[in-house]
């Protein structure tokens, strides 16, 4: 992403006059095709908040019709970035039993709402500080966990402990519901692996950070020169140098793919984006939040499988 949400969102402000983000205070919403998600909520659900309806959505998998789930940011067509506080968020934190952030930056307004509601009874899952994940020495640390499965499987499972401790006499259905989110995670992991064994050491572009994991594990080199993708996570203006630099990896067909962050665009990306089309490159849209319709494994699917796709035109 351009920035973390704390960096590049509008200032908490605990008035009463907010704008309310869209999607806020309702459930993941994670689609047609999340088992979970259409479970009838027991009438003593657990109260659970997520950062993201990707969180979120893990919750509701695992959690079933025990889990009452609210998103903060859960509306696909949305900039994360922009994100407004509000009240009602606020509200939503201090009656939660867990709580699930990003970390890392991204989601600091959690912390924040979470003091600011007075609830230091919540369990908090903090998705960076279970990946173990520190930033490279002289680097930054990439943030976007949810793009890498074997962190997805740890919090899987922390998920489930947290809410065994809130629900003691459905703990046993949190960890088979666990055991079998994390079963539906091995495919993904194992078309990663093909895709290293088919195109290891390819070289690809992105416009942010946003889906390294993934193409890491996919065995592929980020050749995006630094500078742009630093700028483009800060919402900065690209240097004219560095920008000419990005687009000659498309003109001079030096990568196989442009992976693009569609969720967060604006006139360099969409240079980067058009110059890769003229060049017969094909460019793969991720996102930051789940798509209408998607829940994490299809949605995870989906990326994986357009990713090896796109490699091999």
């Amino acid at each position: 992403m351009r920035a973390s949400l704390s960096r590049r969102s509008v200032p908490l402000i605990t008035g009463v006059c907010l704008i309310t983000l869209a999607g806020c205070g309702s459930s993941s919403g994670s689609g047609s095709d999340a088992d979970a998600s259409q479970t009838p909520v027991s009438s003593s659900a657990i109260p659970v908040v997520a950062s993201t309806n990707v969180y979120g959505d893990m919750a509701e998998q695992i959690g079933g019709g025990q889990v009452k789930v609210t998103s903060i940011i859960s509306n696909p067509e949305q900039d994360p970035h922009s994100y407004e506080a509000n009240t009602r968020n606020q509200l939503e934190l201090s009656k939660a039993k867990v709580v699930i952030e990003n970390g890392g930056g991204y989601d600091d307004f959690i912390d924040r709402m979470l003091k600011s509601s007075d609830n230091s009874s919540a369990e908090v899952i903090n998705a960076v500080k279970i990946s173990g994940k520190t930033a490279p020495a002289g680097g930054e640390l990439n943030e976007h966990v949810w793009y890498d499965f074997p962190t997805v499987a740890k919090l899987a499972d922390s998920i489930a402990t947290a809410l065994g401790k809130a629900d003691p006499d459905d703990a046993g259905t949190f960890t088979k519901n666990a055991n079998a989110f994390k079963a539906r995670l091995k495919p993904l992991q194992e078309k990663e692996a093909q895709i290293k064994a088919d195109h290891g050491g390819e070289e690809v572009a992105v416009t942010e950070p946003v889906p390294l994991y993934m193409i890491e594990a996919s065995g592929l080199k980020n050749a995006t020169p630094e500078e742009f993708s630093e700028a483009i996570e800060e919402g900065d203006d690209v240097s004219p140098r560095t920008l000419q630099a990005t687009l000659a990896l498309f003109t001079d067909n030096k990568v196989k793919a442009l992976v693009y962050n569609e969720q967060t665009t604006g006139p360099q990306t969409e240079k980067a984006e058009q110059a890769a089309k003229s060049a017969g490159i094909p460019v793969v849209p991720v996102t930051e939040t789940l798509p209408e319709g998607k829940d994490y494994i299809g949605w995870m699917t989906a990326n994986v499988d357009a990713l090896a796709s796109a490699l091999a035109k």
